[in-house]
């Protein structure tokens, strides 16, 4: 029987850097067993104390490692150096606000009060945990479900993005070094659907949470939908953002720039459409101008590099495709001459930021999530009209509202349908983090 592989492609040299073995079908069985048997054990003999020590001394390698960790990000999915161990820092906030709150999240709930009652809500954990997760922010990412689910006293089957497969690898050995119990953690390779699919449906598995794009959420969704079980999914944006007249112009070009271009535009609430009062329109465009003759495309290994290759050569075709709609349906490509944007390398999947004028919601790029650095700034004529647009969308993720008047802007917050609603930040995680754009 042949053994069948995954491969990884640099986006900066597109050649491939790495490859691992896929889990077999006939493996399945031996896998969600074996991480069963791990729940029984460990949810006896590790109480939530002890759970606790092991994440607070994996947290500690993890920062020891971060270095290495960083690199190795950048070579895999080419963010570049210069921000990469922010977000492995980033992943520790995260996670030390989590153990912070665990205490308090985990304890029972008192019932309601009666004599010769005594009522309460206990929080048991379910057995294994399948994390499914992406490549774009894989630490982040993945702590955001693996460090609530070892808290609860699960046990963790993970699958890694084949784009960034080593993650997985890493995180298993960091948390047996901090003194977890072997197979309580486990993690398996795969780019077939089918295989994911047939995990999903293992009975054994008691919980699946997703990040990712909204196709492979769907097909998440269905993959469980034979069975009943809990599917946690975060999928993708394209998250608005509204300036106000009131607003300091330079800094918010400035601050909507970094939210919509950082990481190459691959974030999950990167800024995707921005909404400008046509009274500072005009100012606002020659201000993002001004900030993008400041950034640098090119090599992620270069630490004077703002933005590094998209992560693939179809990821590249779709936010082409996506200005070539928008252009060809009227809108403007304004984007300021910049030299590390006419010439990027010539083997990566390098893509230049690009700012576009006139756009409107016939376009992709206003509807669709593109995922990549570009800015499409629209004109709008007042409040009511922004919150409008903003709202015209089948997606929810993040949006932001930019404004002097703070109390005005938390007004306009409440009548945006999005999961989470800035005012005068985008694109930041909580808690506080050391990198404002991750």
């Amino acid at each position: 029987m042949s053994i069948e592989t995954i491969t990884t492609i640099s986006p900066t040299t597109n050649k491939p850097i790495l490859t691992r073995t896929v889990l077999a079908e006939s493996e399945i069985q031996s896998l969600v067993s074996s991480s069963t048997k791990a729940f029984e054990t460990f949810r006896h003999t590790h109480p939530l104390s002890k759970r606790q020590l092991i994440v607070k001394k994996a947290l500690e390698i993890l920062i020891d490692r971060q270095d290495a960790l960083a690199r190795e990000l950048t070579e895999q999915m080419g963010r570049p150096i210069a921000y990469t161990a922010n977000e492995i820092a980033t992943a520790k906030v995260r996670s030390e606000y989590l153990l912070k709150i665990s205490d308090e999240a985990l304890a029972d709930t008192e019932g309601e009060v009666e004599n010769g009652f005594k009522r309460y809500i206990r929080k048991e954990a379910v057995g294994p945990v399948l994390i499914i997760f992406a490549w774009n922010y894989p630490y982040l990412v993945l702590v955001n479900s693996l460090i609530p689910a070892i808290l609860a006293g699960n046990t963790v089957i993970l699958r890694p993005s084949p784009q960034a497969p080593t993650i997985a690898e890493h995180i298993s050995d960091i948390f047996l070094q901090a003194g977890l119990p072997l197979n309580v953690i486990q993690y398996f390779f795969c780019g077939s659907q089918e295989l994911i699919a047939a995990v999903i449906r293992a009975p054994e598995v008691k919980l699946i949470c997703f990040t990712g794009s909204v196709a492979g959420g769907i097909r998440v969704q269905r993959a469980a939908s034979n069975r009943v079980v809990p599917v946690s999914l975060e999928l993708g944006g394209n998250d608005p953002a509204y300036v106000r007249a009131d607003v300091d112009v330079g800094w918010a070009a400035e601050e909507l720039v970094d939210g919509a271009v950082f990481n190459s535009g691959q974030s999950c609430c990167s800024v995707e459409r921005v909404y400008v009062h046509e009274s500072i329109h005009n100012e606002f465009v020659a201000a993002v101008q001004e900030v993008l003759k400041g950034y640098k495309l090119g090599n992620p290994f270069d630490r004077t590099t703002h933005i590094g290759p998209v992560v693939s050569k179809s990821s590249a075709e779709v936010i082409r495709s996506h200005i070539l709609d928008a252009v060809s349906k009227g809108a403007k490509d304004v984007t300021p001459d910049n030299e590390s944007f006419i010439s990027p390398p010539l083997d990566g999947n390098f893509v230049p930021p690009t700012l576009l004028i006139n756009v409107n919601h016939d376009m992709l790029t206003m509807k669709e999530e593109t995922f990549g650095p570009v800015i499409p700034v629209m004109k709008v004529k007042n409040d009511e009209e922004a919150v409008q647009l903003m709202n015209d969308s089948e997606f929810g993720l993040t949006a932001s509202i930019w404004t002097k008047d703070t109390v005005r802007g938390t007004e306009l917050a409440e009548r945006v349908e999005a999961g989470t609603v800035f005012v005068n930040r985008c694109d930041f995680p909580s808690p506080v983090s050391m990198d404002p754009a991750v």
